[in-house]
């Protein structure tokens, strides 16, 4: 890629400055994206995009990566556009080193000056190791006409594929009953807590153009007792699992058949998976997302009862 970069960005979450020419448009901040412990998930450069909901932080991505690591952007109109690009002031030291270069460079905006139109630039998911040389294949400056799309312009689906990969859930504590430990063929309570609100939504919105919003809505657990040697009970987990109660049906949990003295550790190690479908609101387009599944393990020792026989 040649020549100026007009930076038009603005993010959320986590900021950092980037790379401007000595003229650009307006600039906003930068977003860093989504950390997941040491991956980021979502770094968003040279976007205009914002992230907003309660679905974009304190909880924990999947590592949803999106289909297309960079795309392009609809811009500034074409006399906004060679305002910002030709400002003398901003580029003083450009023209008195290169006066004709930067001529040559305005042109291709006063030529436009006078149509319908936007100017699309790139931006792309530095968080994705394919981001940047897809960026750098791109165009500097696309002039498209109204109402239409230029190859690898963002759509709704793409938007929405943004939110989606901003989306994190939490993974809950698993709670057990009897807590401590369990023993052989005694049912074992399971359910989550810590879960907070069983409903997560992020909003990803290009300013004046168009937002995609995804909703992420608690739906069941899936439970995994760590050996064969288990009965696994889901029949009725409800959304989170079902805590124990006095006299209550056993219906979410497991029944361990065997002790796990015999482990490497002593314990099997019993997991949780929270099941979370996605619906996608904000356009016309039926766009439709695998559900968030976050999984959460525990260390569950298993004795058994010993008992004397008394003749």
């Amino acid at each position: 890629m040649k020549g100026l970069l007009p930076v038009l960005v603005a993010g959320s979450v986590l900021f950092a400055g980037g790379t401007a020419p000595p003229t650009a448009p307006p600039r906003g901040v930068e977003s860093e994206g989504f950390q997941n412990g040491n991956t980021r998930e979502l770094v968003l450069r040279h976007s205009k995009i914002r992230i907003t909901g309660d679905g974009a932080k304190g909880g924990k991505s999947d590592g949803y990566q999106l289909k297309s690591p960079c795309w392009y952007e609809p811009g500034l109109d074409a006399e906004k556009m060679l305002a910002f690009m030709s400002d003398a002031r901003a580029n003083a030291s450009r023209i008195q080193r290169d006066e004709e270069g930067f001529n040559a460079f305005i042109k291709q905006f006063k030529d436009k000056v006078g149509q319908p139109g936007l100017w699309w630039t790139p931006a792309y998911n530095a968080g994705d190791p394919k981001g940047a040389a897809c960026w750098a294949g791109l165009e500097l400056f696309v002039f498209v006409e109204p109402n239409a799309t230029p190859p690898s312009g963002i759509t709704f689906q793409e938007l929405a594929e943004v939110a989606r990969a901003a989306l994190t859930v939490p993974q809950g504590t698993i709670k057990l009953n009897p807590d401590a430990s369990s023993y052989v063929n005694l049912p074992t309570f399971v359910w989550l807590e810590d879960i907070g609100q069983p409903r997560r939504t992020v909003t990803a919105t290009l300013p004046g153009v168009m937002s995609a919003t995804v909703v992420a809505t608690l739906s069941d657990i899936k439970i995994k007792a760590g050996t064969d040697r288990a009965e696994v009970v889901e029949k009725g987990c409800g959304a989170s699992g079902k805590p124990y109660a006095k006299n209550a049906e056993f219906t979410c949990g497991v029944r361990y058949e065997r002790a796990s003295i015999d482990q490497p550790r002593q314990v099997y190690e019993l997991t949780v998976t929270s099941v979370w479908p996605v619906a996608v609101t904000g356009g016309a387009q039926n766009v439709q997302f695998d559900p968030v599944q976050a999984q959460v393990t525990r260390d569950v020792p298993v004795g058994e009862v010993q008992s004397n026989v008394k003749p």
